[in-house]
């Protein structure tokens, strides 16, 4: 079969033959003499190389004759150069292990190579040691455990990562590059966590921008950037897999067992082709969500009322229950008595009966998120790239492909059960040390994915009249019986908590489905296979994202500097048929380009780095945004090991793609973004007024355009507190206040930041503070419009005296509850800001021992009487500490690792619900053990060891411990 390849890739590229160098060996630890596999062997000015065995042999065949100069480096040892001087040369290579980490390499704060010690910014970085020794279940969440990071878990495959505030589960501030390639949804903006990532058995380095990035990065590069580097299959080549399983062990869902596998097959051809492929797959059950508590929406700014049990109340609405939001209210009925009049009027009642019946407003029964979806966790990823250098030396042209498929659970307004969700990117990049220029294009299909919430609405709309019927029935014959034992009215409303108990569980169990049943399941899948929301639940999304990037850097060129040049294009396709945006009659195409230049200089015998940036971008519907950056750093001390930063940056955000064009009915609100085209585009299904309002001459039911949104309503904090003025009595109009809130547009930060790094023999110090100054910070903010008139009251509807005499229509919709809550997009105009600071120590004891500490402090400063009505969203704990504590060789051939992380508590504010979520520890810890001869690492180990399970937010599954053992051959 490989005979074949070869063949096949000769046919396709041609080949040429010349003469070889051929250079092998081995690299070793100086101290020990034991192997090192995954060392980088590179030929000094060129992109060739190759890396080490398990047992730290390597072979390395160039088109150069010698003399020439090996590098060898890996992280944690110092790099080191070997002379080649003749053909088939055979090289021992001692490598020191470093005292710190502060020498290695990163490229991302510059995009040029530079020691961690002399970034300018502060930077976070793994590579293949770290995943080897991390104690978390993937490499992925990992991430948790660097200074400064948060990850909220959404659900057991969809994590998120953030830094520096304003985390959420849609967290478009925050930008993930696997490979150079944007992961993030085309239609949602944000990435999936690690569901189209990348296999840990592929993992180069992974290396994380905290804060504004955006004079190099562009847009959305604004919280952050998480960088993924892959192995190439010219350095890195031969089969690697893995196979882990385990337990996760959750109250609400049981212990469940996970499997998770993946391999890698590379191979380097020639000097000119070399392929690769991976492919990894895990299966587990999703953290359960059975949060049955119900949210009271106060006052932004401030958590949710919570009500942890239903009572004796008649109508509910609880997080993890879905239908349970079909209410009388919402009908013509408005209320049971409404319902009993109704029947009266068409002989299922008798005369009198509905006088029984009580002016209450009844909602469904709902059912449990858990009989709306299997739980089902799944992800599959498969990389394929071709590596072709035409000239066999550092220039290179690659194609890659990456797909992902999967099951997940994200949160949002509603609850998102994504099923068979696929997405995939395609690559075609030239690059060689100086210069890259890539495109590639995302593409995504929802598959069978569709919204909880309103699976549940529509399974209960469809037999909502035949349920309210009979439960209104049951309470009739329940109060009967009450009278014809000789009871009184009075009786009957003091049995009232008795009689609706019992008409629920007569109604429930005539007419509610069964979950489980065969006429369950298929009222489910009609309800989740219709795009409709009026009747069923399943959105539909095609979105697809073309995007390229160039970047060319004059260090052969101009030696007084380093300057670089770059620029990017990328066009949005929106397609989702008109399930979330408003692309009813076809794809919505709108673009964004932008260009930048960088120039780095060092001074007075290279201690003093300065760095300046600038780029200029520009997206249709909004101005021009220009992003400045200037850093300066200074190394100190005889071997410059000492290292102290400054920066001064911009960063910006462009409205996503909801934003400003999402036509979404969510159930608690409308979604509607405010691009200008949008506003006519979108129209609201038709919204039922109340009888009083068609007393008066208003139709039966209305239809609203987006516009409404933003230029005919009120503010919702003033429809709070005209409602609480009235129910004491008093009507006062002027308490309603017109909401004029400006069409979104790009926000923008300004961040300063310093910093200290030195190294003091083994022990490494980082430490670093930040303040961050937010302009038109973009957020959702809920408006009520009325159904008729309008909110300047000009419109008068001449009423009778006894009815009031002459009044503003809006305020009879106001007065009637006929209005509707939308969620418009725009920016506030209040001062935020947000500081803090963090500081890492590690260092090694007793011997070959690993210690790490850090501490992260997070502030948020807003004045919400400022804009009452604007949630900003920091989600952030204000204090976290981590602690690490390893040994990589306990004894020979055995290692572990333990991690502890604790945060305070702090305010989740989401569309979903807002909440306190509490402080937590979380304990993780592994031990590893490693077979020489089999190239294998056995490893065993749990996160969340306590148990004690926590929410990332509410409305979330509670997240419990998992347990794992892993084997991995020729990591």
């Amino acid at each position: 079969m490989k005979k074949l390849l070869s063949v096949l890739f000769a046919l396709c590229i041609g080949s040429v033959m010349v003469a070889q160098t051929v250079i092998s060996g081995a690299v070793k630890e100086a101290k020990t003499g034991e192997p090192i596999p995954g060392a980088n062997i590179k030929v000094v000015g060129k992109s060739i190389g190759t890396t080490s065995d398990f047992d730290g042999n390597f072979s390395l065949k160039i088109a150069q004759n010698p003399p020439f100069t090996l590098e060898v480096s890996l992280i944690g040892f110092s790099l080191k150069k070997v002379e080649i001087s003749q053909n088939n040369e055979s090289v021992t290579v001692l490598l020191d292990e470093s005292a710190t980490a502060l020498d290695e390499v990163v490229v991302s704060a510059s995009r040029t190579p530079e020691r961690i010690l002399e970034s300018p910014v502060t930077i976070e970085r793994m590579d293949i040691r770290e995943i080897k020794n991390t104690s978390s279940p993937s490499f992925y969440d990992g991430l948790e455990n660097l200074k400064g990071v948060d990850v909220n878990t959404n659900s057991f495959t969809f994590k998120s990562v953030n830094t520096r505030g304003f985390a959420t589960f849609a967290n478009t501030r925050f930008m993930q590059l696997v490979d150079g390639m944007d992961n993030s949804s085309p239609a949602l903006n944000f990435n999936l966590g690690n569901l189209l990532g990348m296999s840990e058995l592929d993992v180069s380095t992974v290396e994380l921008l905290p804060g504004a990035s955006s004079a190099l990065y562009g847009a959305n590069a604004f919280n952050g950037v998480l960088f993924m580097t892959s192995k190439n299959p010219f350095e890195s080549s031969g089969i690697s897999t893995y196979v882990k399983t385990g337990i996760t062990s959750q109250e609400a869902a049981g212990d469940n067992q996970f499997v998770d596998a993946g391999i890698r097959l590379a191979y380097k051809f020639s000097d000119k082709f070399a392929a690769k492929a991976s492919f990894s797959f895990l299966k587990g059950e999703e953290w359960h969500a059975a949060d049955y508590n119900q949210y009271i929406d106060t006052e932004a700014g401030k958590p949710d009322t919570v009500i942890s049990s239903i009572g004796n109340q008649t109508a509910f609405d609880q997080a993890n229950v879905y239908g349970d939001e079909v209410t009388l209210a919402a009908t013509p009925f408005e209320n049971l008595k409404g319902v009993g009049q109704y029947l009266e009027s068409i002989g299922q009642l008798p005369s009198g009966a509905s006088n029984l019946l009580p002016a209450d407003n009844v909602s469904r029964t709902g059912y449990k998120e858990s009989d709306l979806t299997d739980y089902n966790a799944q992800s599959a990823k498969v990389d394929i790239a071709l590596h072709y250098r035409p000239f066999a030396d550092d220039l290179e042209i690659i194609y890659n492909a990456k797909f992902g498929n999967g099951n997940t659970i994200y949160q949002g307004a509603n609850r998102y059960a994504i099923e068979n969700f696929f997405m995939q990117q395609h690559k075609l990049e030239i690059r060689n040390k100086n210069f890259f220029l890539r495109g590639y294009i995302t593409d995504e299909d929802a598959g069978d994915s569709y919204d909880m919430r309103f699976a549940g609405i529509n399974m209960n709309k469809a037999n909502a009249s035949q349920w309210f019927g009979t439960y209104a029935g049951a309470y009739a014959t329940g109060a009967s019986q009450i009278i014809g034992g000789g009871g009184s009215l009075t009786d009957v409303q003091a049995a009232s908590s008795q009689l609706h108990a019992a008409a629920r569980q007569y109604a429930d169990a005539n007419v509610t489905l069964k979950p489980g049943t065969a006429a369950f399941k298929s009222a489910l899948n009609a309800v989740v296979s219709d795009p409709n929301l009026l009747t069923g639940a399943k959105f539909q999304d095609q979105t697809k994202l073309y995007h390229s990037d160039v970047n060319y850097n004059f260090a052969d060129v101009i030696d007084f500097a380093e300057i670089q040049v770059g620029g990017s294009w990328r066009q949005y396709s929106l397609n989702s048929n008109g399930t979330i945006f408003t692309d009813y009659d076809g794809p919505i195409d709108y673009n964004e380009y932008g260009a930048y230049t960088q120039i780095q200089k060092k001074f007075i015998d290279d201690r003093l780095k300065f760095t300046g940036s600038l780029r200029y971008d520009k997206a249709k519907n909004f101005d021009g945004n220009v992003s400045p950056r200037v850093s300066l750093s200074y190394s100190l001390g005889q071997g410059k090991t000492r290292n102290v930063r400054a920066s001064f940056q911009t960063g910006f955000r462009n409205p996503t793609t909801q934003d400003q064009y999402i036509g979404l009915d969510a159930g608690q609100a409308i979604l509607v973004g405010s691009a200008p085209d949008n506003l006519d585009r979108y129209t609201s299904n038709p919204l039922a007024t109340s009888a009083t309002a068609q007393m008066v001459g208003m139709p039966a039911s209305v239809q609203l355009s987006g516009r409404a949104a933003y230029e005919n309503a009120y503010t919702l904090s003033s429809l709070y507190a005209f409602g609480a003025a009235a129910a004491g009595g008093t009507v006062n109009p002027g308490l309603l206040k017109v909401a004029n809130f400006d069409y979104v547009k790009p926000e923008k930060v300004t961040a300063y930041e310093i910093g200290y790094r030195a190294g003091f023999g083994k022990l490494s110090l980082d430490i670093s503070a930040y303040y961050n100054q937010y302009e038109d910070f973009i957020g959702n903010k809920t408006v009520v419009s009325p159904l008729y008139g309008k909110v300047d009251f000009s419109d008068i509807v001449p009423l009778p005296a006894q009815l009031g005499g002459p009044t503003p229509a809006a305020l009879i919709a106001i007065a009637n509850g006929d209005y509707q809550p939308f969620q418009v997009y725009t920016n506030s105009t209040a001062d935020i800001a947000s500081y803090g600071g963090s500081i890492g120590l590690a260092s090694k004891i007793f011997g070959d021992y690993t210690i790490g500490l850090n501490y992260t402090y997070a502030k948020f400063d807003f004045d919400q009487s400022t804009d009452p009505d604007y949630e900003a969203g920091f989600n952030t704990p204000e204090n976290k500490v981590k602690v690490s504590f390893g040994n990589e060789n306990l004894i020979e051939d055995l290692g572990f690792n333990v991690n502890i992380r604790w945060n305070d508590e702090y305010l989740w504010e989401s569309s979903f619900a807002d909440a306190i979520i509490e402080a937590r520890t979380v304990v993780d810890a592994q031990v590893n053990y490693t077979v020489d001869k089999w190239k294998s690492i056995f490893k065993v180990g749990g996160a969340n060891l306590g148990g004690k399970e926590y929410a990332s937010a509410p409305g979330t599954g509670r997240i419990g411990s998992q347990f794992y053992v892993s084997w991995t051959i020729n990591p």
